[in-house]
């Protein structure tokens, strides 16, 4: 899979760098051992964050600007790491569903960055252009039918769009025959440093076949 920032996200996020993770997995349902992890750190922020504070933290925030920078309103488009860091911080808990999914959301509310998350096997074409939405655009976003994503980044395949940061598309979901996972990594703040969040994720056990920093 190779993947191409288009010349609109590129002048909108110019600093936006994607860390593309490719594993071979069992999409098994997730095992009480990554929930333990998951309710902690949900713990966590629910204890050391307010709800007034989530917009600001790091990766959070870059993520906040680079929907402006294309003409996207983040609070009513939340990014999905800020929706995620929301819920804990509320006390809302999460839906326990399958390891891949999980993992990705564990992931996003350590770090901050909104992390798409594909079955390879589903996406058309062996290359995805990350661009910007068009008004009219079709996509079908996961259990939230038809989502607007004017002016929001968008990843297309050969068919068309499969992923932004606020939600991923019913097309390529993952699911429990998924096999082979294909995990993009939005990092939108400059300071993170890609290398600890590559031994980060690499530290999660993940069965990982191949990462790809563009």
């Amino acid at each position: 899979m190779d993947i191409i920032l288009s010349d609109e996200i590129r002048a909108a996020a110019p600093e936006l760098r994607v860390v593309a993770v490719e594993a071979d997995i069992e999409n098994a349902p997730t095992d009480d051992a990554l929930w333990q992890k998951i309710e902690n750190e949900m713990a966590e922020l629910r204890e050391n964050v307010r709800i007034e504070d989530v917009n600001k933290l790091r990766g959070i925030r870059a993520t906040r600007l680079a929907y402006k920078a294309c003409g996207k309103e983040p609070n009513r488009y939340r990014p999905s790491a800020e929706a995620l860091t929301r819920r804990a911080v509320k006390g809302m808990g999460l839906y326990r569903t399958l390891y891949a999914i999980d993992l990705i959301n564990l992931l996003s509310l350590q770090t901050g960055h909104s992390i798409g998350g594909f079955d390879a096997d589903k996406i058309a074409g062996d290359i995805l252009t990350l661009g910007v939405g068009r008004e009219g655009e079709e996509f079908e976003a996961i259990g939230r039918g038809p989502l607007n994503i004017a002016h929001l980044p968008i990843y297309r395949d050969a068919i068309g769009g499969i992923g932004t940061p606020t939600s991923d598309c019913e097309r390529t979901k993952l699911s429990p025959n998924t096999r082979h996972l294909l995990m993009l990594v939005n990092v939108y703040d400059p300071d993170t440093d890609l290398q600890s969040l590559i031994a980060h994720i690499t530290s999660t056990g993940l069965p990982i076949t191949n990462i790809t920093i563009y």
